[in-house]
């Protein structure tokens, strides 16, 4: 699963083909998103970009944030709070989907989410 940083990394770039969201396309079968980072990705989009949007979103599994993923945002609260840190919410439930899929994550923010023990990060 990948964090909302590696998507708008490749919508930034000018030179798209050393995206890092490209690289994850050759090497994988399926690339997932959170619903939470297609709301991150579409808050406050001007209708140019949300048209380009509108033709990444297919390309993506996108994983709701179900009672499955709020139970585990729970607990990752209380793990952060044992060790006085804290993350934003959107993070949270971002962090929260990809472990109550079972999935790796890879974020260019990796310091959001290095205080979830069970969160595995993908290592480029």
């Amino acid at each position: 699963m990948i964090d909302t940083s590696i998507i708008i990394d490749y919508f930034r770039k000018t030179d798209k083909i050393n995206a890092r969201l490209l690289l994850h396309f050759k090497n994988y079968g399926q690339l997932y998103i959170s619903s939470i980072t297609e709301f991150e990705i579409l808050n406050g989009a001007k209708q140019l970009h949300v048209d380009f949007w509108d033709g990444m979103m297919p390309r993506f599994t996108i994983l709701d944030f179900d009672s499955k993923a709020a139970r585990q945002a729970a607990a990752i609260t209380e793990q952060l709070k044992y060790k006085r840190k804290s993350i934003d919410k959107p993070d949270l439930f971002i962090a929260a989907t990809a472990l109550s899929n079972g999935l790796i994550f890879d974020t260019f923010n990796t310091k959001h989410f290095t205080y979830i023990d069970e969160l595995i990060l993908l290592n480029q």
